[in-house]
């Protein structure tokens, strides 16, 4: 099925402005859901809306938006007062400022989504937008869902991924986690370079598509048990290790690492004299 477009507006640096459709990047149909039912008849829950002064459910077209400026005291908001809400960023995307991409900070990315040229006249200045921002991610605004996103544009494939961000309001600093004010700032030399040798052994290129859910497959197979009636058996957990002496577990993963790595190479060595004694055996019996 063709993806939809959850906004449509335009992109603009300086004086160019490139007409665009906003996608989104993920997919939620991915992960598996559940319903909340009445365990007794396992009907499925209705939620209504109830006004607990009337005593009464209240139908949609009696529901109106109301901001609480005092405690218990509310100002109502139609549609005619939210259309007012005109900035530009609801139809314009505008990059006011382009960094490197490695300067943001992923804790401010909060979700992607793809932009692509709306229409055919807009194909061949998208493309070159596209190319000339090879590298850098240009920063701007989009209106979006009832509030007003800051949001990093960037060049991914044939098209651009836009993040929308966190504002630096919302994040929470570091310095308020009372756990980390233990923490030493130097450890032992020996000790990190142990640890950059355990972790050496453990690097190589990122292939996402790698790593499977393994909740999910796990929860798929328990759901699959139940609907064919078998007994669900629950997979063994196992325990991690307590780490008592941090220098003899650094140790312990190297030889751990290395003694994965020659076990193919003993294979071999096990196999090719045993192919190579099968027609003597053979030669005996005769």
């Amino acid at each position: 099925m063709a993806a939809r477009p959850t906004w449509k507006g335009f992109l603009k640096i300086s004086l160019v402005n490139i007409p665009v459709r906003v996608f989104p990047a993920t997919d939620s149909a991915a992960t598996i859901s559940f319903n909340q039912l009445h365990g007794e008849c396992q009907t499925r829950i209705q939620q209504k809306r109830w006004c607990p002064k009337c005593e009464r459910e209240v139908p949609l077209s009696e529901v109106v938006k109301g901001y609480e400026f005092e405690k218990g005291r509310y100002v109502v908001m139609d549609e005619e007062d939210l259309a007012k809400v005109r900035p530009e960023s609801t139809r314009v995307i505008d990059l006011v400022q382009f960094t490197e991409v490695s300067a943001i900070d992923p804790i401010y990315i909060e979700r992607p989504y793809y932009l692509a040229p709306d229409g055919q006249m807009s194909q061949e200045a998208f493309a070159v937008i596209r190319e000339g921002m090879k590298g850098k991610a240009g920063i701007g605004k989009l209106a979006l869902y009832g509030r007003e996103y800051l949001v990093a544009v960037q060049p991914k494939e044939k098209g651009l991924v836009m993040y929308t961000m966190r504002r630096a309001n919302e994040i929470r600093s570091m310095s308020a986690i009372d756990e980390l004010e233990g923490v030493p700032d130097k450890v032992k030399p020996d000790e990190i370079k142990l640890a950059k040798q355990v972790i050496s052994n453990f690097e190589g290129e990122l292939d996402l598509q790698e790593y499977r859910d393994a909740y999910q497959e796990e929860l798929q197979r328990i759901i699959d048990a139940k609907i064919a009636g078998e007994e669900v058996v629950a997979t063994e957990e196992k325990t991690p290790p307590k780490v008592v002496n941090l220098m003899d577990a650094l140790r312990q993963s190297l030889d751990r690492v290395s003694t994965q790595k020659k076990k193919p190479v003993k294979v071999e060595a096990e196999e090719k004299p045993a192919k190579a004694a099968a027609p003597k055996k053979k030669a005996a019996s005769r």
